[in-house]
């Protein structure tokens, strides 16, 4: 069992995940910047859940519906250094709950810089 302490991770934003974040509702921003501090504390929004396919609790999402749809943040909390924001985006398909192929792609591949940018971190390396 890891101690938590009160001191909180910091964000990283892994590609375009915080600009992606900038471009929907701001009711939906207001909603994920409550769900995101909360997991810098080491807590976990009521509205979190593991993300499937990725084998555990490690990779989580925030959905939120608004009048233009449905939106997702993912995130993960697998690395001590920091929360890694992997992607915010609006949900288009219209089969089902399941999170699209290229979204999951893009979440796979934006874990594995997250995974290099923990390992600097975790280092000492501080230049991007």
């Amino acid at each position: 069992m890891v101690a938590q302490t009160n001191r909180n991770k910091p964000l990283e934003w892994v590609g375009s995940s915080h600009k992606d974040l900038m471009s929907l509702p701001a009711a939906v921003r207001r909603f994920f910047g409550y769900a995101l501090p909360l997991a810098q504390f080491g807590d976990q929004h009521e509205a979190a859940k593991a993300l499937k396919g990725f084998g555990g609790a490690g990779v989580l999402e925030v959905v939120e519906d608004d009048v233009g749809g449905t939106y997702r943040a993912v995130y993960t909390v697998k690395f001590e250094e920091a929360v890694f924001v992997l992607h915010c985006f609006q949900k288009k398909s219209k089969r089902g709950i399941a999170t699209p192929k290229a979204d999951m792609d893009l979440v796979r591949a934006r874990l594995k810089v997250a995974e290099a940018r923990a390992k600097e971190l975790r280092n000492g390396e501080t230049d991007r």
